[in-house]
């Protein structure tokens, strides 16, 4: 086995070096004794070793900085040695001079094929050696610092990668509560029909659809679109959501009680414009919202509705031709005062109303090319003979052909409106 050779204070620790544990393989005891009296009186652990089987069972015990090795070894030399070190597992690279009393630039260049880094002709001079070491520990410096720098980055990385990976957690719930919205997707109320679809383009989005019993015979149903499609756009949704629920009439900002105590709905102009105070005075915050806010009675047909900012909803006839309403206004949250208004119109049995996201009209193909309304009347019609459910999904179906199947930049919702006419006869 290897001798230990005498051991000096860490010098690491006093001069910053890269270069502590060296190992000297030589099979002649003189010139080994040579290096390690040069080696130790500038501080180096120092481990010799008369072969190359020697060498390499002494770096399966200890990791060393540098290596000193003869080529000319009998059994295993110099270079097989260093390309056996080479294909050792380490944690840090290690420096490998080769002696040699070869000066054929062939043999240099074949020593550095296998692995060594540096070369000194024998007999070794003490400054020669001590300036190849010097080299040596810049190089080795270098890469220790470097492989610390990744060591560091890498923490970091994996420090980041936990935290998206917390975060895409949090967002995929967040998606269900979101989804959790439209607890009804359909309903069915006799002489009407309800359904809703909502399609997030990321894991949350602003997009809201719903609809609510308004009081006897009524119903209110609306589409609204907030600003951005991240997570404060979603948390907007929620209240809102809140603001327009099914369940709790009393915190519905759209129904009002009646003399008698009895919930009815406001004129939806109205509801607008309470919606737009909230916004302002109370929301602290830069988004808004469009609105398109309906309310159907359900034994005549008739519907008044309001338009803010949303795009024109379609009115699909018993034939499946299709038609937008004209409207327009201003979306809420933007300006105080703001005057909404409203429209009627009568559905006739058989008819129905789509409220829709911009999400549809303002797709794009792969030329940048909007749908806009007449693409989105083309798809409509294609599809009018689908039910409620299935129209849905052949209208996403369609329109990702239109964008080539890139994923969708905007969040899909609808809220559509069936009615069948009175039931008395």
């Amino acid at each position: 086995m290897p001798d230990l050779a005498r051991k000096t204070e860490n010098p690491e620790s006093e001069t910053g070096s890269a270069i502590r544990n060296v190992l000297v393989v030589d099979d002649s005891r003189a010139q080994r004794l040579l290096l390690i009296r040069a080696l130790t009186r500038q501080g180096y652990y120092v481990t010799e070793a008369g072969s190359g089987k020697e060498a390499l069972a002494a770096c399966e015990q200890d990791e060393f900085d540098l290596v000193l090795s003869d080529w000319m070894m009998p059994g295993m030399n110099g270079l097989e040695f260093c390309k056996a070190f080479r294909n050792l597992r380490r944690e840090r690279y290690g420096y490998f001079i080769l002696l040699t009393s070869k000066s054929e630039k062939g043999a240099v260049a074949h020593g550095l094929d296998e692995g060594a880094d540096d070369f000194l002709t024998k007999p070794v001079k003490p400054d020669e050696l001590l300036a190849r070491i010097n080299a040596g520990d810049r190089i080795l410096r270098m890469e220790r610092q470097l492989t610390e720098t990744n060591r560091q980055i890498k923490a970091k990385m994996d420090e980041i990668s936990a935290l998206y990976e917390a975060l895409d957690r949090d967002l995929i719930e967040a998606r269900k509560m979101q989804q959790s919205l439209l607890r009804e997707p359909h309903r069915d109320f006799g002489t009407a029909e309800v359904s809703l679809m909502l399609k997030p383009c990321g894991h949350v989005g602003g997009d809201l659809v719903g609809f609510f019993a308004a009081g006897e015979g009524k119903l209110g149903f609306y589409s609204i679109d907030v600003s951005g499609h991240g997570v404060a756009s979603a948390l907007l949704t929620a209240r809102l959501a809140s603001y327009l629920s099914d369940g709790a009439p009393a915190q519905n900002v759209a129904l009002t009680p009646d003399q008698d105590g009895q919930f009815v709905h406001r004129p939806p102009s109205e509801v607008a414009n309470l919606l737009n105070i909230l916004m302002i005075e109370d929301m602290e915050t830069d988004l808004y919202f469009t609105l398109l806010l309906g309310f159907l009675d359900l034994k005549t047909g008739q519907l008044d509705y309001t338009q803010c900012g949303h795009p024109n909803p379609a009115l699909i006839d018993a034939a499946g031709r299709v038609r937008f309403l004209e409207g327009g206004g201003l979306p809420i949250g933007l300006i105080p005062d703001a005057d909404f208004t409203q429209q009627q119109i009568r559905l006739r049995p058989g008819e129905r109303l789509l409220f829709y996201s911009d999400g549809f009209t303002e797709c794009e193909n792969t030329e940048g090319i909007q749908l806009e309304e007449a693409g989105f009347a083309r798809i409509i019609e294609d599809n009018a003979g689908l039910e409620d459910a299935d129209l849905f999904t052949a209208l996403v179906w369609d329109l990702d052909l239109y964008s080539g199947g890139r994923d969708f930049s905007d969040d899909l919702s609808c809220a559509l409106l069936r009615y069948k006419g009175s039931q008395e006869t």
